[in-house]
Formats: structure tokens, sequence, C-alpha cells
């Protein structure tokens, strides 16, 4: 039996139980989402416009209404008189009293002044203020809730991927019953291999000193915006958003994948679609200066053949997760399923500590040199991403965005041969085994169906 933490941590990517449990299915709830999605940015292209303003306005009447809109206007001023105050004008310009003059403001323009007794300004407030703010303090409570951070829950998270072998009894996709977006062909992007690692966001801020020496990246938790490290200096530009995976191991290979962008020098990319964002990460991090780790070795005598054992401060490598536009039914089953199983390998710089063969009286090297080792840092693959082509990113859960992990979840094992097969060390099909499965059903069906055509 697994224990209550090993059960947590294995299904804490699960998404929550409201939105893969509702009464809708997740075919319909993503259609729903994508119209939803297109209504707001009708409306707010229409609010960029202004049309509101012009709204009322006309061009007057016309030549053949009545002749009379062709003879001269003859109103007068007299129907603006009512909007005009009962002050009079020569009044109001003689005299405009202020509470400073002492003059009451009815023997405005008369020598008498007002009498001083009708003024009475208090000249002490201290016992009243004290006693106001000892009742101040006695009514407030003693402690307020905490106001959530702007950063909780603004990444874009995907859906576990509805699927479904009993097709007889499956209702999740009214075309083919199993589950997979019908359309997936045409309509989708794929993002794969998935690091292992943390969900996160990555925030640039204008500092002001050197770039890549002034702290001016700072990592938000997904959930509830929480700073994961101190400031950290980067080469990416200020006023920059990007939904990244922090790696698993990211003492070891210092590595950030960059999953998606939101923001990118202040303009905003959130609201443009899949493809064009994808194109925009990859374009703008390949031009971004390589800048090295940190010179500074926790231990004064490693020598250079154990570069496992520095520790790095911080992120020093971005790098973007491969995306995929031709999703064909040959290129999911025959590239990237098996590319999603696979160890994705990125090239990493670690600082070695090399002596400069000047010794003391003592036989110690009095000063050292350091210099950059040049590796391949593997990274363990966690799943798949499926993103809708036309869709725009949002914050929150989305069925605009499915999720199909390589492991299977403590959460998706209901089943009890399942869970004995867990516990007798038994491989268990993961949701990438059952897409597989899929994609090849369907693969097949569509070449029988072209052979009977050509038949």
């Amino acid at each position: 039996m697994l224990s209550k933490f090993e059960e947590r941590k294995a299904s804490f990517k699960v998404p929550p139980a409201s939105s893969r449990e509702g009464a809708l299915s997740q075919e319909a709830r993503r259609k729903k989402a994508l119209e939803e999605q297109k209504r707001r940015r009708a409306e707010r292209f229409d609010s960029t416009r202004q049309l509101d303003l012009f709204a009322d306005l006309n061009l007057g009447s016309s030549d053949d209404e009545d002749d009379k809109a062709h003879e001269p206007v003859r109103e007068g001023v007299a129907q603006y008189a009512s909007l005009l105050s009962n002050t009079s004008p020569v009044d109001s310009a003689s005299f405009s009293p202020t509470p400073s003059s002492g003059v009451h403001p009815t023997l405005a323009g008369s020598n008498e002044q007002a009498p001083t007794d009708e003024i009475s300004v208090p000249t002490s407030f201290g016992k009243k203020k004290g006693r106001n703010k000892r009742k101040s303090k006695a009514t407030k409570p003693q402690s307020q809730p905490k106001k959530p951070s702007k950063w909780a829950d603004k990444c874009m998270y995907a859906e576990l991927l509805e699927m479904s072998e009993d097709t007889e009894m499956s209702e999740l996709d009214t075309t083919h019953g199993d589950g997979i977006p019908g359309d997936i062909e045409t309509s989708w992007v794929a993002v794969t291999p998935v690091p292992v690692g943390k969900r996160c966001l990555a925030i640039t801020h204008a500092a002001s000193g050197i770039a890549g020496i002034v702290p001016n990246t700072t990592l938000r938790s997904r959930v509830l915006g929480k700073s994961l490290m101190p400031p950290f200096p980067s080469s990416l530009p200020p006023h920059t958003i990007l939904d990244c995976i922090l790696d698993d191991n990211w003492r070891d290979n210092g590595i950030l994948h960059v999953l998606d962008v939101l923001k990118w020098k202040g303009q905003d990319i959130a609201d443009c679609e899949t493809p064009f964002r994808f194109w925009w990460r990859d374009t703008r991090i390949a031009e971004l200066p390589v800048l090295p780790p940190p010179n500074a070795l926790p231990n004064l005598n490693v020598q250079p053949s154990s570069s496992s054992k520095y520790r790095f401060q911080y992120p020093v490598t971005v790098v973007p997760i491969p995306h995929h536009i031709n999703l064909s039914l040959s290129q999911i089953a025959d590239e990237l399923i098996p590319l999603t199983r696979s160890i994705r390998h990125i090239p990493i710089s670690i600082p070695l500590q090399q002596d400069t063969g000047v010794m003391d009286l003592d036989g110690i090297s009095s000063s050292t040199a350091v210099r950059l080792h040049r590796e391949m840092a593997p990274v363990q693959s966690d799943g798949m991403l499926l993103y809708m082509a036309h869709a725009s990113y949002e914050p929150g859960t989305s069925p605009l965005s499915t999720w199909i992990p390589v492991r299977a979840y403590a959460e998706d094992r209901s089943d009890k041969a399942k869970q004995n097969a867990t516990m007798n060390n038994v491989p268990v099909d993961g949701p990438l085994d059952v897409f597989e499965r899929l994609i090849r059903c369907r693969l097949a069906t569509s070449w029988s169906d072209t052979s009977m055509e050509l038949l």
C-alpha cells in the first residue's frame, strides 16, 4: 500500500476532479471554451475600436423628409435660461467667500461681518483622538487573511486527456469514441518531450545595472505564485513573462525549460495563436546571449574530473521545449511517441577549477583559474502536451490544452487489477501507451478506408 505522502506525490499533476468529472464531455468543454475565447477576443477588438462613441451620430435629415429642414434656424437663447444658476453674474464675480475671509456668504458686498459665535472651531482634539484610536485598536481584528499573489494560477494548466479503448460504451468523442480529438492532424500542436520538473512563471524586471550580473529574474510557483528562489541574473530582457518548467535536477545542470511565452519586453503575446507563440519563443530565445555560470565553487579542493559535484546556485541555461506542427497519424506513431519516451540531452557548461602552477612553500597552490567544461545533461521525459492551434493562452485549467503523461498516476489506477500489478512490480500501461494504441488503431482504420476507396 502507498502512504499518503507517496499518493500525493504521485498525483500532484492530476487535474482537479471538478474539471475531469463534469457533466459535459471533454470535447464539449473544449468547443465551449474555444467559442468563449473567440467571443472575448471579438469584444476586446470592438472596445479598442470605440464603436460606442459613434453609435448616436447621424448625418442629419435627408432632402426628401421635409422642406422645413432647409429653413434657417430662428431659435433664440431663451431655452437655455433654465440651465443657468440663480446667482447673478455680478454677485458671483464680485466676491467669492472663502472660509478664511471671516465674512458670511449672505453678507457679501456689505460692511457688516458675520458674528464670531456662529463659527466655532475646536482648538484641541487630543483626548477624543486618543479615545478613538484606542477604540479602533480594540475593534480591529487580530488576524486578517493575506491577499493572494497576483501571480497565483496564471499558468495555462492542461487537462488530462480523457481516453477510452471501449469505443462502444464511450461517449467522449462523437466521431471516433476514443477521446482523441477528431481534428488532431490539422488543428493541434504537440510539445514533446516535456521534462520532469516544477511548473513556474519566470518574470523579469528592469534592473539598474549590467545585464547578466544584476539579479533581474524571479521564479513564481504555479498554484500560489510564491517565489521559489531569490532573484537571480539572466539574459532575458526586462518586462518578460515566460511559462517555464524548472528542471528536476537544476542543481546539477542549471536548466530552465521554457514552455510558452506570455509577454516579451512588455509586448503581450498571450492573445496570439499557439503556432505564433511557439515561433516567437524559439526565435527570441535563440537570440539571447549565453551567460557563464557562477565561478564560485563550494569546494576549493574539487578536481577537474569531478564535474558532477558542482552545484548551480540558480538556473543558467534557458532552453525551449521542442514543439511539432506536423501531427499526422503516422508522424505521431513513428516519431513523436518514441521521442516522448526517450531521454533528451542538452549541452551545458560547468565551471571547473584548474591550478595555475604557482606553488607556495607549504605545497598548496596559491591561485586557481576557472575554466568551463562542456557536457551533455540528460533530461528525463514526463509526457506530451497538446495545444489547440487556434487558441490563445489563458490562465487556469483549460481543456484547450491536454496532457498525456508517460507514467500513470496514483489517482488514475482505480482498477484493483492495476493496483495489484503495481504492488507486484508488474509494468502498468501508462496514458502514453493507451494513446499509442488508439493512434495506431485510428491509423489502421484510415488505411483500410483508403484501400477501400481505391478498390
